[in-house]
This record gives C-alpha cells, sequence and structure tokens, in this order.
C-alpha cells in the first residue's frame, strides 16, 4: 500500500466514511485514494479551507463521533485553523489531514510551494494530539493512534501531517489495526460515596451542564429530580434538560440560583460563566469530568469523579439513594421563577418573536445551529431546547463567521433531521461562499440571515462605551435573495416573524439549500443578561 492508501483504509475500518476537504498538489496521492476507495468514502469538497473544516466540526458536534477534513499545508493549514481551535474549545473529535512539503526539505526555510516555519509546533497547539507520517509503514498505525486519541478521555481534535513525496511512498504494510475498545478510567468508588453525601446533606443543590453532559441527558434528569436540583446549561449544556421541564434554566435564573446554591454539581463543564460570577468558598463544589487536569483549574472541589459522565452518574444515582435527604419539592417555586425571569426576558421582544416562530417549525429533534448574533445570544438565553446536540454553539472561542459552515456540516451528517443556521449579516459572510458547496452536494440546510447592515454588536459597544464614535461597523451586503438564487439556491425574504413562519415552513417541506434574508433594524442588548463582569469596562 501506499501511505495515502494505508491512512484511507483506517479511516474506513475505523467508521470515518466522510471526508470535507479541498485538494492541492500537496495531497493529490490521498486524493487518489479517496477516488480508489470508491462508494466506501465520500469526499465532500468546500469552496474555502475554514469551511471544509467547519464541515467537520459541525458534523462533529450534530453526531458526537469522528469526523475528518484535510487541506494542503501553510495557507490550508492556516485556513482552517479556526475550525480547529474551536474544535478544540469544544471537545469536537475532529482530525485533520494536513499535506507537507518534501520530507527533505522541512525545516530548510528553501522556500518551497506552502513552507511555513515549524508547521508540526503550529499543528501541536491547536489538537490533543498530533503526528507526523515518515512512510507507509506507519501510516496505519499513526491514524488509528489518533482516531483512538479523539475519544480518550476528554473528547478533543487530532492532526496528522505528511509530505508531499510520502503520501505516495509504496511498501509492505501491517494489516490495518481494528478500532480499540476505549480505555475507561476506574470509577473511584470512594469518590463516589463521598460525592453523594455533599449532595445528599446539601439543602439547595444546583447542577451545571456542560459539553460533556451530553450523553448523560438521562442521568442528568434523574439526579435534577432526585435532589430537586435546577439544572443550568448556556451554550453545549442546552437540552441536556429538556427546557419543558421546569428545573431547566438558562444565566439569568442560573445567575440568581448560584446566589443561593449550597453545593454545585458541574458536570462536563469548565463553569466559565461561575467563573465570572465568583465562586464562594463554603459552596461545596462536585466536579465530574473526562479530563483530570479540568476539575481544579479554578478552584480545588470537595469531590472531582474522572470519567465519562454517564457511568459516573449512574453509580451516584445508586449512592445517592442511601444517603439523600428527605426533600421538599421544589416544583412550583421553579414554576414561579420561570415565570419571573420570562418577564424579565420581554426586554428582548424582537428577538424573542423570531425565536417563537422559528422554534415552532423547527421539530423537536431539528437542530438550530447560532452565531455570534443578537438572535444567537437571545437563543443561548431563550430558545427552548428539547434534546441533547439538538443546539449547536460555539463555546469559548465564540468566534464570529463559524456558523453557516458548521450547519452545512450538521446537515450532511444528519440528513435525517431539518438543521437551521441563523446569522447576522457580518457572520454570514464569512462563509457565504459556501453556499455552492451546498447546492453542488445537494445538502438541504435552510438558513436564515438577520441583516440590519452592521456588525451590531461592535455598533452597540461603540455608541455605549465610547461616546457614539463608531468606526468600521457598517457592512455593504448583496441583496441576499438574489445571493442565493446566483448560486441555484432558493432565496427567500420574510419582513415579520409570521412571514418568517411561512418561509420556514416552505423550505423545510422543500428540502433543498435555502437562504431567508430577515431585513431588521437595531435589537435591544441581551448583555445584562449575560453576566459579562469581566468584559465590560475593558
Amino acid at each position: 500500500m501506499s501511505a495515502a492508501e494505508a491512512t484511507v483504509a483506517t479511516l474506513l475500518a475505523h467508521g470515518i466514511n466522510t471526508v470535507y476537504a479541498l485538494p492541492g498538489v500537496h495531497n493529490d496521492h490521498l486524493f487518489d485514494a479517496f477516488q480508489r476507495a470508491g462508494d466506501r468514502l465520500t469526499v465532500v469538497h468546500a469552496r474555502h479551507e475554514q469551511g471544509a473544516a467547519y464541515m467537520a466540526l459541525g458534523a462533529a458536534l450534530a453526531t458526537g463521533k469522528p469526523q475528518t477534513y484535510s487541506v494542503v499545508p501553510g495557507p490550508g493549514l492556516l485556513n482552517s485553523s479556526a475550525a480547529l481551535l474551536t474544535a478544540y474549545g469544544m471537545n469536537a473529535p475532529v482530525l485533520a489531514l494536513i499535506g507537507q512539503i518534501p520530507h527533505d526539505e522541512i525545516g530548510k526555510g528553501m522556500g518551497h510551494l506552502h513552507e511555513i516555519r515549524d508547521q508540526a509546533g503550529i499543528i501541536a497547539r491547536l489538537v490533543d494530539h498530533a503526528a507526523h507520517i515518515h512512510g507507509p509503514t506507519e501510516a496505519a498505525a499513526k491514524t488509528a493512534k489518533a482516531i483512538t486519541s479523539m475519544h480518550q478521555g476528554r473528547p478533543g481534535p487530532a492532526a496528522i501531517e505528511c509530505a508531499i513525496d510520502v503520501w505516495g511512498k509504496r511498501a509492505k504494510v501491517d494489516p490495518i489495526p481494528a478500532p480499540a475498545a476505549p480505555r475507561k478510567p476506574r470509577i473511584d468508588e470512594d469518590a463516589v460515596k463521598a460525592a453523594a453525601k455533599v449532595l445528599g446533606k446539601a439543602k439547595r443543590v444546583m447542577i451545571v451542564a456542560g459539553g460533556g453532559a451530553q450523553d448523560a441527558s438521562p442521568e442528568v434528569t434523574q439526579l435534577s429530580d432526585m435532589l430537586q436540583a435546577p439544572v443550568l446549561g448556556y451554550r453545549r449544556g442546552r437540552g441536556v434538560l429538556d427546557s419543558r421541564n421546569p428545573f431547566s434554566v438558562t444565566l439569568p435564573l442560573g445567575h440568581e440560583l448560584w446566589k443561593t446554591a449550597d453545593a454545585v454539581l458541574a458536570v462536563g463543564t469548565k463553569l466559565n460563566p461561575m467563573t465570572a460570577w465568583g465562586i464562594d468558598n463554603k459552596l461545596a463544589l462536585v466536579r465530574v469530568d473526562a479530563d483530570r487536569q479540568e476539575p481544579a483549574r479554578y478552584r480545588k472541589p470537595k469531590v472531582a469523579l474522572i470519567g465519562d459522565a454517564a457511568p459516573i452518574l449512574r453509580k451516584l444515582i445508586d449512592a445517592l439513594a442511601r444517603t439523600n435527604n428527605k426533600r421538599a419539592s421544589r416544583l412550583e417555586e421553579m414554576k414561579e421563577r420561570q415565570t419571573k425571569v420570562r418577564a424579565r426576558l420581554n426586554k428582548l421582544s424582537t428577538q424573542l418573536a423570531f425565536l417563537e416562530v422559528i422554534r415552532s417549525e423547527l421539530p423537536e429533534d431539528g437542530i438550530l445551529v447560532d452565531e455570534v448574533t443578537q438572535l444567537g445570544f437571545a437563543a443561548r438565553l431563550a430558545f427552548p431546547v428539547y434534546k441533547p446536540r439538538t443546539f449547536l454553539s460555539p463555546g469559548f472561542q465564540d468566534n464570529l463567521g463559524w456558523g453557516y459552515a458548521t450547519a452545512l456540516g450538521a446537515q450532511h451528517a444528519r440528513l435525517d433531521v431539518p438543521v437551521l443556521s441563523i446569522n447576522g449579516d457580518g457572520g454570514f459572510m464569512y462563509t457565504a461562499n459556501e453556499l455552492a458547496t451546498a447546492v453542488r452536494h445537494k445538502i438541504p440546510l435552510t438558513a436564515i440571515v438577520f441583516a440590519d447592515g452592521y456588525f451590531g454588536n461592535v455598533k452597540r459597544i461603540q455608541q455605549e462605551q465610547f461616546a457614539g464614535r463608531e468606526i468600521a461597523n457598517d457592512l455593504a451586503n448583496p441583496d441576499f435573495v438574489k445571493f442565493a438564487e446566483s448560486f441555484g439556491a432558493t432565496g427567500r425574504r420574510a419582513q415579520t416573524p409570521a412571514e418568517l413562519g411561512r418561509a420556514l415552513r416552505q423550505s423545510f417541506a422543500a428540502r433543498e439549500p435555502t437562504l431567508i434574508e430577515v431585513p431588521v433594524g437595531a435589537m435591544p442588548s441581551p448583555w445584562e443578561f449575560i453576566h459579562m463582569p469581566r468584559l465590560r469596562g475593558l
């Protein structure tokens, strides 16, 4: 086999049958191996490297399974780096296959096409696991190790680079490694008992759920009921507890409840919002995380439980059955609190009116991909989410422009459900060219562009913090309907929430690449509900 063929055979053996990619001379032998795999492998070629990488990210987030993209070295890698960094921040299993200049010229600074100084070092700072393939005899083993690394402990991205003159080299190779069973850390039974005692005797427990809790929704739901504990989800934790449950809360109510909690169970989360609020040293903190280093990053918890959330929480449920105090129902309290917070959120009535029609038209298992935009901020606070992995949000990178291409990958990976991308006109134009990818590959994504002609958040900050001195915030936009149609996609325009509802019904029924333009004006500020004291006044 060639190194490229061994790499592709290993992808297929590990259940990876899609590659999001852009071709280029450094990877010609790799793409020939893709082609020779026939219908066992699908290659979705995007129009920009960031689009390919974001598509792999969206597919990984929507499925929870490893996904792959491939680009050329140097500028190709750098163009994809924002998506790779976001995959790292979101613990997404994304494998990058990166080309490289001829192996005997690496590091010599000879000005080879796409040469970049210390590419391996750059890659290593973006991923959890990085490797360089020196020849065909090691290609399969290194690819298998990279794939395995993405779901051992804390999930995350990996990358492999291979030189232009190595992909095509041939040699007799060892059998392709079969998928290895993930190594699961032993659950510390004593720590489980200690956690059960802490939570069992606490009077007002709060649960904070992050991306690491998405596969533990039943367990979190049961613990919430046992402890009468509200469950806070902000971005990746949305949907772990069904929003129709009065105990499912977002930041505004979570901030109030944090002040009164005497114990917090944090499941698969960095607790970033909490660090902005401050952690009372008297607050009993129990952390559940797959990353051994994470629990003590901000403050040493009372108890740390290391491993996958679902099996740990099942053990905790069993232990709590023996130690849990009798608890009065907090149901009526939570209903009353939810009513009050909804009244407060009515300040965002412009955004909420659009979100209400989106929720009514998007099926329960449909996926919403947010953006760094006014509707996205409001969605994190007030959009009802019923199931895990149905609300995709960019985590602590919160990078503008991630949304459309990420949603495109999510839709390609989940053709069984509708995916909806919500964008501002600023963020959408980062990857608007990928409309061509949607049309070429018949990906039935529906996207909305809320167009106000500005980087709206920047404009508000300049008005409020800099005495109205505005700079570089206004946008020159196309007619988005005609823009979509020029690619062969369907373009629609909606002026009101009711018109948007009709446009969404038509789009979801048609199941074709669609862009809906919604002209809007300035929207109410969401920032008082997001609690970002560290950023205020900087």
